[in-house]
């Protein structure tokens, strides 16, 4: 698979098989990953890698918050801007109504919440989750350069067959993911990266993009 291709393939997948996911292809993609780009190659990604019973402890645990209907822990940085407006809010609406039929649950589901926050606290069923902290000394530039990092690790796992779904919705549940992977309080956990091979027999879900013409302009060509 070139570049090109684990670009075009890479996209949020929902629905995992139980297979497992073997220890030295995740050493290999996180081993090769090192390479990201690193502004002054400080390279302030922590990562933490759970599956097994530890991955399914946690399940358990923040599942048992979601049916609950616990609102989550408070958020150390906001998901998205307080007031989104056209073009962002058209996209997200959009890519949401998507996820939502793809997921097979109704907009008017009064039980939507729930059931969507169930889902997300299962990892869609993945064997594997990397967690991905920084320093809390880190700026914006270094959170730039973990979402350099992640987009290369998820590349990087398309190149060996699996899909991921990275998944900010952890950051709700950081005390719970926290007492799992023995992150100390000078972490901030920046999100959860659902692994795995794709289920089969799912309907899959791929977004619409803008086009580039909306979001590229070049000066002088």
């Amino acid at each position: 698979m070139n570049v090109y291709e684990a670009v075009d393939s890479r996209r949020a997948v929902r629905a995992f098989s139980d297979e497992p996911v073997p220890t030295e292809v995740l050493e290999r993609v996180l081993a090769a990953a090192t390479r990201a780009p690193s502004s002054g190659n400080l390279q302030p990604w922590h990562v933490y890698v759970v599956t097994g019973e530890p991955l399914a402890e946690l399940k358990r645990r923040a599942t048992a918050r979601a049916v609950e209907g616990d609102p989550g822990d408070e958020r150390e940085y906001p998901m998205y801007p307080a007031e989104l407006t056209s073009p962002y809010l058209d996209r997200f609406s959009a890519a949401a109504a998507q996820r939502y039929e793809a997921l097979g649950i109704e907009r008017d589901d009064p039980g939507r919440p729930t059931k969507i926050a169930a889902l997300n606290s299962e990892a869609f069923g993945a064997p594997v989750v990397l967690f991905c902290y920084l320093d809390r000394n880190m700026g914006p530039g270094q959170w730039g350069d973990a979402g350099m990092y992640l987009q290369t690790v998820m590349l990087l796992l398309r190149a060996e067959g699996l899909h991921s779904c990275p998944q900010v919705m952890w950051t709700m549940y950081r005390k719970t993911v926290s007492r799992t992977v023995g992150a100390d309080g000078g972490l901030v956990l920046c999100c959860g990266v659902a692994v795995g091979f794709e289920k089969e027999g799912v309907p899959q879900l791929r977004t619409e993009r803008a086009d580039m013409k909306e979001t590229v302009s070049f000066i002088g060509a």
